[in-house]
């Protein structure tokens, strides 16, 4: 099952178009695909720029509740047991470049990654800090857990700059969330998964999925069974009488000349084979799905491999979240038992489903020119608390960067002996999003406009320049 989730745009007399098309029977043929795609062609810039970087797309895979850099990027065997944890390190095909033993198949791979080992937030909150890595910008205040979206942090995150400078050139979104948003235990939404101040024409679009799921299917981009394409044509022609009674209004609408456009582009979607097929995953040899790995993560970033073959620019895949995590440590928010569960249900799925997508990249001849993240909102503290977990650390963690312009083999900075604190090569989120905008041709000193026409660049660090290829 999938949803999208989206907000009705309404015209200045009040009536929204879904109701609007509702008038004319067509709400049962799938016209809330519609609502989303007239928001795709809102508040867009010129189209020439900030292009010519390497990378044509991007793949980010967030890890919901934050890693410990002891157990996956930056082991540090050398220091006392409270601290190395359990597991020890395995070298790589880099000389030099060692990971936790936990991470054979991405050893393996490590010519293709990039490693930043001296990442900081300085901020110990989920909400917050995760805000400042996915926007570039300081949550106010910092240290602020469970906080919602909304002014005064109403910073747009990349995938919205991205949809915003980027815009779709086929019938999917430029920009795409799944298979959920990232929340809280008492359920708030983190801030800076969103549009902010550039509205919610840019949004990413939020797929909500369970692509392992056994009748994993895509009922809002198909056709329902009682309606072949004939009579959907008909009700095509249908609409286009409907368009010219609603032109008085329509002509009053501030957004006046999308609605067409993107109704139109609702029927194309649910005509077009390439479209639906990219949601296909039985298309996929078992074999490949099984490298994936058969967990809600591993089947999620094989339908992002899917959809940055179909033309979506950037897909941001979060760590699955079930009703069944514990709550004194869902996700990698290990606070409790950390070796176990780092054994058992969290590093070993994500060394299978990053290595089978690094593989199938470059196999596909897709790495050069597609750009793959994996960040989290912050780390993990260097000492092993009483209950055998680790706590928020905000002070030093590791970022992955492979492929798209990004230079493969290397290790850019460093933590402490203990990974309590960055020892050189510092970088901030706002740098980690320079680095990433460039990567994607988009210079960081390319402006954005608030709503009151105030310019400012779309990220307020440096790019990296000693990893880019």
């Amino acid at each position: 099952m999938l949803r999208v989730t989206t907000s009705p745009v309404r015209l200045c007399d009040g009536i929204s178009r879904r109701e609007l098309l509702r008038i004319g029977g067509l709400g049962a043929m799938g016209i809330s695909v519609a609502d989303l795609l007239r928001r795709d062609a809102l508040a867009r810039p010129s189209p020439d720029a900030g292009r010519g970087g390497r990378a044509k797309r991007c793949i980010v895979l967030f890890l919901m509740g934050g890693p410990a850099q002891h157990s996956t990027w930056d082991p540090k065997p050398n220091a006392p047991a409270e601290v190395r944890g359990e597991f020890a390190p395995i070298a790589t095909t880099v000389p030099g470049m060692s990971l936790c033993e936990l991470l054979p198949k991405t050893a393996a791979l490590a010519g293709h990654l990039c490693l930043l080992r001296a990442v900081r937030t300085g901020d110990n909150a989920h909400s917050s800090s995760g805000y400042y890595m996915l926007t570039g910008v300081p949550h106010q205040p910092m240290n602020a857990e469970n906080v919602n979206p909304g002014a005064a942090n109403n910073w747009p995150q990349f995938g919205a700059v991205v949809r915003h400078l980027r815009p779709a050139e086929s019938s999917l979104p430029a920009a795409v969330r799944l298979p959920h948003q990232i929340f809280n235990t008492d359920g708030s939404v983190w801030p800076g998964q969103d549009a902010g101040f550039l509205g919610r024409a840019n949004d990413p679009w939020l797929f909500r999925c369970r692509p392992a799921a056994a009748d994993f299917k895509i009922p809002e981009f198909s056709l329902p069974e009682e309606l072949p394409l004939t009579r959907m044509h008909d009700r095509r022609a249908l609409l286009g009488e409907l368009d010219r009674l609603a032109a008085a209004a329509q002509a009053r609408a501030s957004n006046s000349g999308t609605y067409d456009k993107a109704t139109a582009q609702a029927f194309d979607l649910l005509t077009s084979r390439q479209a639906r097929d990219a949601f296909d995953l039985a298309q996929e040899p078992v074999a490949a799905r099984d490298r994936y790995g058969r967990s809600e993560f591993g089947q999620s970033v094989l339908l992002a491999r899917r959809l940055v073959e179909a033309g979506v620019r950037l897909v941001q895949v979060n760590w699955f979240r079930s009703p069944e995590e514990p709550t004194d440590a869902p996700c990698w928010d290990s606070h409790v038992g950390e070796a176990k569960r780092l054994k058992t249900v969290l590093v070993p799925p994500f060394d299978a489903a990053y290595s089978a997508l690094l593989t199938d990249l470059i196999e596909r001849g897709m790495l050069d020119d597609t750009l793959v993240v994996c960040l989290s909102e912050f780390g993990r503290s260097p000492k092993i608390n009483a209950a055998g977990g680790r706590d928020h650390w905000g002070s030093v963690f590791s970022v992955a960067l492979a492929g798209g312009g990004i230079r493969g083999g290397i290790v850019h900075g460093a933590s402490d002996a203990v990974g309590g604190e960055p020892k050189d090569g510092l970088v901030r989120p706002p740098d980690l999003l320079a680095t990433i905008f460039q990567a994607l041709g988009l210079p960081p000193s390319t402006e954005l406009h608030d709503p009151l026409g105030r310019p400012f660049p779309i990220a307020r660090g440096d790019a990296i320049d000693e990893i880019l290829a």
